[in-house]
């Protein structure tokens, strides 16, 4: 095996020489670690490469951090500048940086028609839930009752699935990470990069300011960026990959470390072992692993300090890849056409 590169490498070789505008504990830090380590692994030259990004934290990865050609354009129309670039010049490889906001929301109708055109451009869209930059306001990827600026008592709406949204509108290569799976994210912009078509990566990144509102966490905000990885861990699970399943979660009616005692209390007998942790989905609930399944289960059926309990993979987000195929890249055709009506 090849020895690893040392950070200094990376920074040196693709990063300009400059304050980061990220928040302290911000995912875009390392989705930007895990581009130049898949650019650098491929050995493509900077200077063959265009990132394109619209506006909102996700912008700020390539630009103005990354050492090449950059083009900063307007809010949601990334994707649009970006098949003008490529459609142009062929020859680059064309990577778009979008934001949630930026991508599914104001720039949704360039996703999927770029999607649908099939045109050879990689798109990462980091999905941190919200609205971040402007104030944390609802995104369509905001997850139904989750607070937000704009939604005080808990998001009304359903959010978009935004791979399902992807391979619905032709993207054929589509894939989901989250800044916890750092290697097989760098993995998958590898693939994605050299894909010849639509390449589509969500990136479901932390936002400590405005996730700690979403979540209801109260802790410091220098102890967050681990605690919102760790539950981003716990929330998702990669399809293909077997599953432990010899674990529950018990869903608390009161205040997760009041139950917790009481967990343990009706467990005393039992070879178990118990731990509060997050859960996107479920929220704040005890992890329940032990032998006895049956048994453990129900002790707690009744049990006056727990609501329900949960399954393992319940209301956990799916996580790899889920499309990648070959159908006409629309470049190529675009050119044949050219070349058939007499032009160049």
């Amino acid at each position: 095996m090849m020895p690893a590169k040392p950070l200094s490498y990376y920074r040196d070789k693709y990063i300009r020489n400059q304050p980061s505008a990220f928040c302290v504990g911000c995912g875009n830090g390392t989705i930007l670690n895990c581009f130049t380590r898949a650019v650098d692994d491929l050995e493509i030259p900077p200077e063959k490469i265009l990132c394109v990004s619209g506006i909102g934290c996700s912008a700020w990865i390539p630009s103005p951090n990354f050492n090449g050609d950059t083009l900063h354009t307007t809010h949601g129309r990334a994707l649009a500048f970006a098949t003008g670039a490529k459609a142009f010049n062929s020859d680059l490889t064309t990577v778009v940086f979008t934001g949630d906001g930026d991508g599914a929301g104001i720039g949704g109708n360039h996703l999927i028609h770029a999607a649908r055109r099939n045109i050879d451009i990689t798109t990462i869209l980091v999905n941190n839930l919200s609205y971040a930059m402007t104030g944390g306001q609802i995104a369509p990827t905001t997850h139904r009752g989750e607070r937000t600026v704009t939604s005080p008592y808990g998001n009304p709406e359903n959010p978009f699935d935004m791979t399902r949204l992807a391979a619905a509108a032709g993207a054929t290569y589509v894939a989901r990470w989250t800044t916890w799976h750092v290697l097989e994210l760098t993995r998958s912009i590898k693939e994605a990069l050299q894909h010849p078509g639509f390449a589509f990566i969500e990136v479901l990144s932390q936002c400590p300011i405005q996730q700690r509102r979403m979540f209801g966490m109260q802790d410091p905000i220098h102890r967050l960026p681990n605690r919102i990885l760790e539950m981003f861990e716990e929330s998702t699970y990669i399809r293909k990959r077997p599953e432990p399943m010899g674990y529950r979660y018990a869903v608390p009616k009161e205040f997760p470390d009041k139950a917790f005692e009481k967990i343990n209390e009706a467990l005393r007998r039992y070879e178990a072992s118990t731990r509060i942790v997050d859960h996107m989905e479920l929220g704040r609930v005890v992890k329940i692993e032990a032998e006895e399944d049956e048994d453990v289960w129900g002790a707690l059926a009744n049990l006056e300090a727990v609501e329900r309990i949960s399954g393992p993979l319940e209301g956990k987000i799916e996580l790899g890849l889920f499309v990648k195929e070959e159908r006409p890249e629309f470049t190529d055709t675009l050119r044949r056409i050219i070349r058939d009506s007499g032009g160049r």
